[in-house]
């Protein structure tokens, strides 16, 4: 069995200002988001997007991140106690996020952006959508580092790189780290895939639904190793909140992409 690194949360101290591990993750993920985006640009100029637009993309993206995130943990997560304490739910340096609020928050703030710039929904959905697993996968490195939303309880013997987070256990006890499953399946495996399928054009939506299916997909499988919320627990036929959350991603996506090849609008 393993055990954590413990890295310290606080990644470099400049006088009364503590820059955290968790923040830089995030500055590395917008970075991502602007050098792939010029790639991306690059390799597909039919796509017509220019510096400009991605500057305005990111802006508009980051809004959707942070307010969608916010607002879905509030809603999907704890509803009943940010009822009771409405103040609260601005306390954001206190941690909770959620990514399926932040997908909905992202598709509004797309929606704005292709109103405001003359694009079609598709055209901007399309051209994001292999721009954002590296930046899950920056967040869940950040997770990885704090010791955070560490996996269930396994047995170290058949799984030898569990791992012991002192952060979670008093005592020893050997977790998935599914903080590096989802690093490994919801960011490289699928940017790959979605760089890979988007380097030619595609009917419109297709990309979007690649991008649905492939992280509802591997967060689902995810979650067999991620140790549920403690104020959630499983819900209905054993599954946890983020599985429900991401089967409504899978069935869309596959709708999706049947829709976009039998229109074949490029």
């Amino acid at each position: 069995m393993l055990t954590h690194p413990q890295f310290d949360p606080i990644a470099l101290s400049l006088g009364p200002v503590a820059v955290r591990w968790y923040g830089l993750m995030y500055v590395v993920a917008f970075v991502l988001f602007m050098v792939l985006g010029r790639l991306h640009m690059k390799r597909r100029p039919d796509i017509g997007f220019t510096r400009e637009a991605l500057d305005d993309l990111l802006f508009f993206g980051m809004l959707g991140v942070v307010l969608g995130g916010r607002l879905g943990f509030v809603l999907f997560y704890k509803p009943i106690y940010y009822l009771a304490h409405p103040i609260e739910i601005f306390y954001i340096w206190q941690g909770g996020m959620s990514f399926h609020g932040g997908f909905l928050g992202v598709l509004v703030a797309m929606w704005w952006f292709g109103r405001k710039t003359d694009r079609s929904f598709w055209q901007v959905t399309d051209f994001i959508a292999p721009l954002v697993p590296t930046g899950l996968a920056a967040g869940r490195m950040g997770n990885f580092i704090n010791g955070e939303l560490p996996g269930r309880v396994t047995d170290a013997a058949m799984w030898p790189w569990a791992m012991w987070f002192p952060q979670v256990d008093v005592t020893p006890l050997a977790r998935h780290p599914s903080q590096l499953y989802q690093f490994a399946m919801e960011g490289l495996l699928l940017f790959a895939i979605l760089w890979i399928y988007s380097r030619k054009q595609r009917p419109a939506g297709a990309v979007s639904a690649v991008f649905l299916i492939g992280y509802g997909s591997f967060r689902f499988l995810a979650e067999f190793a991620r140790e549920p919320d403690s104020f959630l627990g499983f819900l209905a036929l054993g599954l946890s909140m983020g599985q429900w959350l991401s089967l409504p991603m899978i069935v869309a996506g596959i709708y999706i992409l049947l829709q976009s090849h039998r229109a074949k609008p490029a």
